[in-house]
């Protein structure tokens, strides 16, 4: 035996005595030391997992979000073809048909105000339960509605209402369960896929306008779309919200729960077997053990969808936003002059225009998906710019990463092109070019837009950690009210510039208009999140302090 060590029990070789059992005499290096006292000291920390969701999960998610965010595309496009057969069947004007538009953008910006606010406070699935509930409710409504115009209205804002938050939504499970490295790889398949509904919607409604000329089996088909995600979601989709379950580390309990596991929880009691959980939500969670933040409980209340707007007036965030929304404004503008232009001028027919949305849509869902690999290629350059090793378990501390360089990489060379494309477009169809030329120049424009739309959609989630949908809410508004504002100006003004003018205007509104916020986002951009970041923690320190005070006052008050 070693000299100055000795044991209290003999062992055997192979076995190892009790950890108890096992001791230090004193010697000079170690005067007094003990095996136990020493071995926390050689277990390395273990860091704390971003998030504890597998791939296969991760699969799951990326599946039901497609599927979810297949509805406000889907309802909006379909209806398009649809006016002329409503202002027949409700004997009203075609310009009360289009109010339903407007009617349907304006909820489309209200909606994640409150909707998506409320995610980041009460989890994502009941959100997200409530909101297709009240838009298949909706679109029953629609679809049993023969005659009523008012009734029209009414239910298609509730159908908006129920359909639009779900994109802010979608958002925020992304933020949950992947970290700022990896998110273009789930945003990319989901955006890409979600936007076949933009390709989808306008001949579903061309074919009706050349087949049966009835609306009503369209509104039947959006209730069986809606009630067949709503039970895909209610059933396997599993909460995600940080509040909630953390990193899901922590399992859902009561409403929070999937089905599929309150009903396999329910079968195992009845049975009289213990409970194994729910596949989907436990299994792969409980390999790994970690600290997590307590679950919040606060006393309920209602969302504060001010929170939402507050997010649009600061410097760092205007920027980001004005880079995401007037992109989208300019498409909605593209997609609104498409029935005028080819039935005007190239002479389609309503089957013609409803294929004449097929280039951009199949733009939209190429741009969806290249990308969200260009957005995790940026990623992982910036960082080997700025010597910064990536996170892959715990995710990146974003306080002190130029997030807004990473996002931003590569823009300039995109807005050029967007650009010379948006003009091109209006002067290709003044001149009369051949269709494919315009055909061809949506195609262009409708990746870029996406690109713009899904790049600065995630810096925002980026740059608003804790409220991801809220923040993503936050560019909902702001996208519809540009959109709403640009298509009201859009024949105005083309019947007082021309169609070649107006869309150089809007070339130099946004293409001109992002060149110089993309500058600004890359100079400053990270100074202004800090900023504003040190603004909101004095803030909270503040009311901390207040709270605190009221508290030691009226625990004064009760001792006297």
């Amino acid at each position: 035996m070693a000299e100055g060590v000795t044991s209290s029990k003999a062992t055997t070789p192979g076995l190892e005595a009790p950890e108890d059992s096992i001791r230090t005499i004193p010697t000079e290096s170690s005067p007094s030391a003990t095996l136990q006292d020493l071995q926390p000291s050689s277990i390395p920390e273990v860091p704390t997992p971003y998030t504890i969701f597998t791939r296969r999960q991760k699969r799951l998610l990326t599946v039901i979000l497609i599927l979810t965010m297949l509805a406000s595309p889907l309802t909006a496009t379909i209806y398009l073809p649809l006016l002329p057969l409503l202002s027949t069947q409700y004997r009203v004007s075609i310009q009360a048909i289009n109010l339903t538009i407007t009617l349907y953008i304006v909820f489309q910006a209200i909606s994640p105000l409150f909707f998506a606010t409320a995610s980041d406070y009460f989890g994502r699935r009941s959100i997200l339960l409530t909101t297709y509930a009240l838009y298949t409710v909706a679109s029953l409504g629609l679809a049993l509605n023969d005659h009523s115009y008012a009734g029209l209205l009414i239910l298609r804002a509730l159908q908006s209402l129920g359909a639009s938050a779900v994109l802010a939504i979608a958002f925020g499970v992304v933020a949950d369960v992947c970290s700022p490295a990896e998110r273009g790889s789930m945003l990319g398949p989901t955006q890409s896929a979600a936007n076949v509904a933009v390709c989808v919607g306008p001949v579903l409604g061309g074919l009706v306008v050349l087949g049966s000329k009835d609306t009503t089996w369209v509104f039947w088909a959006l209730v069986i779309f809606g009630g067949t995600v709503l039970t895909l979601v209610g059933a396997a989709l599993p909460e995600t919200a940080r509040n909630v379950v953390g990193n899901g580390s922590m399992p859902a309990t009561g409403l929070e729960r999937t089905w599929w596991s309150l009903v396999k929880t329910k079968l195992n009691d009845t049975r009289g077997k213990p409970s194994e959980g729910d596949d989907s939500e436990e299994k792969g969670r409980n390999r790994t053990e970690v600290t997590n933040q307590p679950r919040r409980r606060d006393k309920f209340r209602m969302a504060n969808p001010v929170a939402c707007l507050k997010i649009i007036f600061w410097k760092d965030t205007s920027l980001v936003l004005w880079q995401a929304a007037s992109p989208y404004a300019v498409w909605y503008c593209v997609q609104t002059s498409l029935p005028h232009i080819y039935k005007d001028i190239y002479g389609f027919n309503e089957l013609g225009i409803g294929l004449s949305y097929l280039p951009g849509g199949f733009g939209t869902v190429l741009g969806g998906y290249a990308n969200g690999k260009l957005m995790d290629f940026n990623y992982k350059a910036t960082a080997r710019q700025a010597g910064h090793t990536i996170d892959k378990i715990s995710g990146d501390d974003l306080d002190e990463f130029p997030i807004e360089r990473a996002r931003a990489r590569g823009s300039w060379y995109l807005l050029a092109v967007y650009i010379c494309g948006l003009a091109g477009y209006g002067w290709s169809v003044v001149a009369h070019a051949h269709a494919s030329v315009p055909l061809m120049l949506q195609f262009v424009l409708s990746i870029l837009c996406t690109c713009f739309q899904q790049t600065f959609n995630a810096l925002l989630v980026d740059i608003f950690p804790v409220s991801p949908s809220t923040a993503a809410a936050a560019s909902t508004i702001t996208r519809c009210a540009l959109s709403a504002v640009a298509v009201a100006v859009l024949q105005p003004l083309q019947d007082i510039m021309g169609r070649g003018w107006f869309f150089v205007l809007l070339a130099a509104l946004s293409g001109g208009g992002g060149l110089a916020t993309n500058w600004a986002i890359n100079a400053r951009g990270m100074q202004w999140r800090q900023q504003r970041m040190s603004k909101e923690k004095e803030k909270l320190g503040r009311l901390n302090d207040s709270r605190k005070s009221l508290e030691n006052a009226a625990t004064a008050e009760t001792t006297k």
